[in-house]
């Protein structure tokens, strides 16, 4: 018995001592020591570094059923939301329509993608629900003396379209191609004209780090990096390396630029410059790709709904923060929902697939 004992107490020793070390940011997912991003504490450090200890935590249930819009007879098809995604070539058109999709599953009325011809009946295959627009070009289909008339009618053909949009989503599965990178970089400069919000996202963050006045100074634009986008932006903008002083420094990043930032990772964090928000709820640990594009395309959704909430004042948050923060809440519940059933197989269709039933379980589409 004294035996039995003492092994379970051996056995709630390691085991809090497994618990301390992943909230000091000792281990990654894998059990594995991690001495980069998280290392020495990087979260807890990063709560308390602005807020003087209290838990930057946001309210993202009470930001939900503030901001999402009632289902209403009266209302006419569009004013639910008109998202449109740049982006998909030969190698990537699964990303453009995970972000496009994602947007409907939650409740957008349209959805719109801008893809290279190639890309287009790949797309237009996985849903009749979203319309394509097969408008962009790579370098290999055009020549050099044509670059400049192509170029002038791919702007011409998105122009038509701008204003209708309430938000672009620009990245996903864009690729790195020079002619189609120059392309999206004039699509964007339209939209900063036309005061359309722009989340950027993928490739698209490739193209920002490296022509930073694309964004920089523009309120209504949204990065979403990953680590490794995010230490690029540092490294670019603040000329330094991620370091313990996380908030700080996303805050100090995000100044910089004149965005507003979702830093993805174990927690996101959110800011615009001038709050920092966390949302940390449990979502899965499985990381199958995609994920990010199904986050790309709900803050793009969230984000126009915030810009058209009554709301918005009282939440005292800026509303492409809002958007931010009630897209990662909801992005890690349906995550939660798909692995509680699928396990190692979920796949993002899956998670997409929970996206509507996290939404319902939080704002009844009926009273």
């Amino acid at each position: 018995m004294v035996g039995y004992s003492t092994a379970a107490a051996a056995a709630v020793c390691r085991r809090q001592s497994f618990v301390l070390r992943c909230l000091l940011g000792g281990y990654n997912n894998s059990g594995q020591n991690n001495h980069n991003f998280y290392h020495s504490g990087f979260q807890l450090r990063m709560q308390s570094a602005v807020s003087g200890g209290k838990s930057m935590e946001a309210d993202s249930t009470r930001i939900l059923r503030s901001i999402t819009p009632t289902l209403d007879p009266s209302r006419h098809k569009g004013q639910a939301g008109k998202i449109a995604v740049i982006g998909g070539c030969r190698e990537y058109t699964g990303a453009p329509y995970f972000s496009a999709i994602s947007a409907l599953k939650l409740g957008a009325d349209l959805s719109h993608v801008f893809c290279t011809k190639d890309a287009a009946p790949v797309i237009k295959s996985y849903s009749p629900e979203l319309i394509v627009h097969p408008i962009l070009e790579e370098s290999y289909s055009v020549r050099d003396e044509d670059k400049r008339s192509i170029s002038s009618k791919i702007i011409e053909e998105v122009d038509k379209w701008m204003e209708r949009f309430d938000c672009l989503v620009i990245g996903p599965g864009l690729g790195r191609d020079p002619f189609l990178l120059d392309c999206v970089s004039d699509i964007m400069k339209h939209a900063k004209q036309s005061n359309v919000p722009m989340v950027i996202d993928g490739d698209g963050l490739f193209l920002v780090t490296n022509s930073l006045d694309l964004v920089k100074g523009y309120p209504l634009a949204v990065l979403t990096p990953n680590i490794n986008e995010y230490k690029r932006l540092v490294q670019k903008v603040l000329s330094s390396e991620v370091n313990d002083e996380g908030a700080k420094q996303l805050l100090s990043l995000a100044k910089g630029i004149g965005v507003t930032i979702l830093q993805k990772g174990k927690s996101d964090f959110i800011s615009d410059g001038e709050t920092v928000s966390a949302v940390s709820s449990y979502g899965s640990p499985r990381r199958c790709g995609g994920q990010g594009d199904i986050l790309s395309g709900s803050v793009a959704l969230f984000l126009s709904w915030a810009r058209q909430s009554t709301c918005k004042e009282e939440l005292g948050l800026n509303p492409t923060v809002l958007g931010c923060i009630a897209a990662s809440a909801i992005l890690r519940k349906a995550a939660s929902l798909a692995f509680e059933e699928k396990k190692r197989s979920t796949l993002t269709g899956d998670i997409i697939e929970c996206l509507g039933r996290s939404l319902e379980a939080i704002c009844p589409a009926t009273p």
